[in-house]
């Protein structure tokens, strides 16, 4: 059992906390030297303190034309830990636009009447397969799980000067089928990855999980090999196959794999 250091970005719009990562980008190295090799998923906690841009990423195919060989593309998913009232998320594309029509509108600054919003309280869940158009808002606090990627293509940035990608971006997009946002069922699992509920006190990983403490209080974790660690809220440790952890306190975990 290893509890992980994040590592903090700040940004225009807020900041994103890598807290568990071995992408170059933003390697924990601990976390690098405990496993011994790359580790397909990022967790990130992202505070939008302003909406981001409105981004798409590519699938893995997608990825390798564009950016070369070994590099993965970007499904991911969110998990509100916390909205403002009326807080909203760019979610897909309202429409069937051909690509033609999405740069024109992008050009002439009225992409924002095509996107698709939702709006999100605490404890919604939001999956972003690659391909799909997305952008988180402002007054939004999420835990993002994705592909080890760190690969943004920006569409379109509400007039904000920065550098767009708009000819990949047309490239990686796809007519995605999406999933309804809503309350987080408990449990969801796609072909990277799998987001899991622990209220138990105790469990035994058949694989490298890592465990994210979404609430909690006085809480221990105790692993069969000795390890005692503290969790505080929005803490996350790294747990072994097979290692059997015992937890103390009240505690609402997310379990990712």
């Amino acid at each position: 059992m290893l509890k992980l250091n994040p590592i903090q970005c700040d940004k225009i719009w807020g900041y994103e906390r890598w807290i568990a990562s071995t992408h170059p980008d933003g390697c924990q190295k601990e976390f690098l030297n405990a496993i011994g090799k790359d580790y397909p998923l990022i967790v990130k906690v992202i505070q939008a303190n302003e909406t981001l841009s409105v981004q798409v990423h590519p699938d893995d195919e997608t990825a390798k034309k564009l950016e070369g060989e070994g590099v993965r593309g970007k499904t991911e998913c969110w998990y509100v830990l916390d909205a403002e009232p009326d807080a909203k998320l760019a979610y897909g594309i309202k429409g069937d636009f051909s690509n033609e029509q999405i740069a024109s509108s992008i050009q002439q600054g009225t992409f924002q009447n095509e996107l698709n919003f939702i709006s999100v309280k605490k404890g919604d869940f939001v999956f972003i397969p690659s391909g799909t158009v997305h952008a988180i808002g402002k007054g939004i606090r999420v835990l993002e799980v994705q592909q080890s990627s760190n690969i943004t293509y920006r569409m379109y940035d509400w007039g904000r000067p920065r550098e767009l990608h708009v000819q990949k971006s047309l490239a990686s997009l796809k007519n995605n089928k999406l999933l309804k946002a809503g309350p987080f069922p408990g449990k969801f699992e796609c072909e990277y990855f799998s987001l899991e509920l622990l209220e138990e006190k105790s469990f035994v990983p058949k694989k490298l999980t890592l465990l994210y403490l979404l609430d909690g209080q006085n809480v221990e974790l105790c692993s069969s090999n000795g390890t005692k660690i503290q969790m505080s809220q929005e803490d996350i440790v790294v747990v072994f196959p097979d290692e059997t952890i015992s937890i103390s306190g009240t505690s609402k975990f997310m379990k990712i794999c």
